[in-house]
């Protein structure tokens, strides 16, 4: 016997007693209870679903914006430190002065599109350290300036710092 024979003598024994009047028993009635419960579950779900996303939504944007904030965060920190020893790089040579290296980093952070940096240097003017001695450029501006989302909310106090030093490159006299 294979499945289509079964499927039709199950139907054919259904019909049978529906006709006998057994609907009343064990069998649902002909206007199949199972198919209008099934419609309310559904629809009591699409509220559960509901309240489940006015539930995860709030964390899940959270975390979204932390991701933001945070990414941006490390972006600006490279960028302050590839600044910082592009000014160093300019403060430990000859006839360096310390706007020549303010330029030079503010051309950096510029070209990033990042403005509003302060820049110092040491000492100042760098042209004043000897032969051998550290020159120290450092890079700072607040987290505030450069975020991306409107108001920061993790790191908005937050000022993001970067120095390098190098050694003076001057000729012996």
């Amino acid at each position: 016997m294979n499945l289509s024979t079964t499927y039709e003598a199950v139907i054919s024994m259904l019909s049978r007693l529906r006709k006998a009047g057994a609907s009343s028993g064990s069998l649902p009635p002909a206007g199949n209870k199972l198919e209008r419960d099934c419609r309310l579950y559904r629809r009591n779900r699409r509220a559960a679903a509901a309240v489940e996303f006015a539930v995860v939504a709030p964390v899940f944007l959270l975390l979204v914006f932390g991701m933001i904030e945070y990414g941006r965060m490390v972006m600006v920190y490279q960028v302050l430190t590839n600044a910082s020893r592009e000014g160093a790089r300019v403060a430990v040579l000859d006839g360096a002065t310390t706007s020549s290296v303010q330029t030079q980093v503010n051309s950096y952070l510029t070209s990033a599109s990042i403005s509003g940096a302060t820049v110092t240097v040491a000492p100042n003017p760098p042209s004043t350290a000897q032969y051998g001695d550290p020159v120290t450029v450092t890079v700072s501006i607040p987290f505030s300036q450069v975020s991306w989302l409107p108001s920061p909310m993790y790191l908005g106090g937050t000022t993001l710092t970067s120095a390098t030093v190098m050694r003076r490159e001057t000729m012996d006299n």
